[in-house]
């Protein structure tokens, strides 16, 4: 189901995956990929794609406490996964 990238994108970046969760797009799935790397799944949307093109190309800005924050949320979630 979320295999289709017309709708969905997947990244097993967690600074990645972390930035686009604090900003406030949920994480529609999380699969176990080759390896131990989880697969963050978003729905693809214009916001998500700027986002994205943003956190590459380093312009792209959070608050450092709500960043951190997710990113312990988002480990745990990994862990019980």
């Amino acid at each position: 189901m979320y295999d289709d990238a017309t709708f969905f994108f997947k990244t097993s970046d967690l600074a990645l995956a972390t930035a686009i969760s604090v900003l406030g797009i949920a994480i529609e799935a999380m699969q176990q990929s080759d390896g131990e790397r989880m697969n963050f799944i978003f729905a693809k949307s214009e916001r998500l794609t700027d986002i994205v093109n943003r956190f590459w190309r380093g312009e792209l800005l959070v608050e450092p406490q709500a960043y951190f924050n997710q990113l312990k949320v988002l480990k745990t979630r990994i862990y019980r996964h």
